[in-house]
């Protein structure tokens, strides 16, 4: 089947959106509800292919749970699925094998095999990279690890682990990544304490309790930017997940001098989150560090597409984990900004861009299969001008309506 080729063009966003649920609490709340004694309700999944394979992931393994075969489990694209499933299935003794599309398999899953193997889990990785297999687990070597790599995935993994071995696990060296699963399994009753560098999973003792997940933080990035950038925007994005360790865009943009106001800020389900009203602004290079880069990993392209409207240069360092995502995101960036006249030089863990007066002069965008190149054109294309994308369906990876909601608040 041939991609799928769409055009976006240049315009005003105006209005009031939804964006999906967030997609990496989705993943937890299946994966988490998956161990629990009794079912629950989660409202507001994430309707993308990547947790559409986690769920068939945890599907496979229910339904193999009383054989001895190996279970099978197809990845797709997510590494998430990959990663923390695989924290299940060392703690839960259980053999499997986890496979993933071409893409997936391009990507290093050797830092989390090392770390499970601390755990017992009998790993065997391809070139350390999938397809790979586990073959249950012997007695953990350790229920102390210090995270060799700042990995919300291999922290969670080790978290799943210790739940589903009924095994108090500790972890250091965390470095302030993404906190879903701490809060989660707080929420569900694990008595459990974190500092940003230091857990403790004390009991994993979980009670039932309904989830309701928030809007993703990653996906609302999109029209925030875009409104930032598009001139004469007022856009208002509703039930927005505000975990501080996902706002880095927020930071990072409002330094810049982006108009974005949070409203009727709260918590639920032991996640905070919040409305947002964003304005169109003018911007000012400015230089984002490892620690809010780490905090904005997933939306580090739109920040780069941000840059090149910005007066002056904005240098980003921290920005290494961006060559192994989807697709080599730093790659990506350097064609974005290519095709609109915008300098952008890297080093091997940062990058510089030169702000000036992007200008597209209606070229296609390479995306490499990956959601994020795909919908950062799209963010490019609303400010400076036509720009097309050769393959509109990897946005079905997280955030499906992502056109018919461009268009539902864009003026054109």
């Amino acid at each position: 089947m041939l991609a799928s080729t769409h055009t976006f063009g240049a315009g005003p966003l105006r209005g009031e959106i939804t964006v999906p649920g967030d997609k990496s609490i989705s993943h937890r709340a299946l994966m988490l509800a998956s161990l629990l004694d009794h079912p629950i309700n989660i409202r507001g999944l994430n309707p993308g292919r990547d947790v559409q394979a986690t769920r068939e992931a945890l599907i496979a393994l229910e339904a193999a749970e009383l054989t001895h075969e190996p279970v099978q489990i197809d990845c797709m694209n997510s590494g998430s699925t990959a990663r923390m499933v695989l924290g299940i299935c060392a703690g839960a003794n259980r053999r499997a094998v986890f496979d993933g599309d071409e893409s997936l398999r391009k990507r290093p899953m050797e830092p989390v095999a090392m770390q499970l193997r601390a755990f017992g889990a009998r790993i065997h990785t391809t070139d350390g990279k999938l397809p790979l297999t586990i073959d249950g687990r012997t007695e953990p070597q350790t229920r102390s690890f210090i995270l060799l790599s700042q990995s919300a995935q291999i922290k969670s993994a080790l978290l799943l682990a210790g739940v589903a071995a009924q095994t108090p696990v500790t972890i250091t060296n965390d470095g302030g990544s993404r906190d879903h699963t701490e809060r989660m399994l707080r929420y569900l009753g694990a008595d459990i304490i974190s500092d940003g560098k230091r857990i403790e999973l004390r009991s994993t003792q979980l009670r039932p309790h309904d989830i309701d997940v928030p809007g993703d933080l990653s996906a609302a990035a999109f029209f925030i930017t875009a409104a930032t950038l598009a001139r004469d925007s007022d856009l208002t994005i509703t039930g927005v997940n505000m975990n501080p360790t996902r706002t880095g865009i927020i930071e990072a943009l409002r330094a810049m001098g982006a108009n974005i106001e949070i409203i009727n800020a709260r918590e639920h389900c032991g996640e905070p989150l919040g409305s947002l009203r964003i304005r169109s602004a003018t911007l000012t290079g400015t230089n984002i560090d490892p620690l809010v880069a780490l905090r904005a990993i997933d939306e580090l392209p739109l920040l780069a597409v941000a840059a090149c409207f910005a007066h002056g240069s904005t240098r980003i360092t921290g920005i290494r984990d961006l060559r192994t995502k989807e697709s080599d995101r730093v790659a990506a960036i350097e064609r974005l900004c290519a095709s609109v006249g915008i300098a952008c030089e890297t080093e091997p863990n940062a990058l510089t861009i030169h702000g000036g007066t992007p200008k597209a002069g209606g070229g296609t965008i390479a995306t490499e299969g990956d959601h994020r190149t795909a919908m950062a054109t799209a963010v490019l294309a609303t400010a400076a001008g036509e720009l097309s994308i050769d393959d509109a369906r990897c946005i079905d990876v997280s955030f499906p309506e992502f056109i018919a909601t461009m268009r539902s608040v864009q003026t054109t």
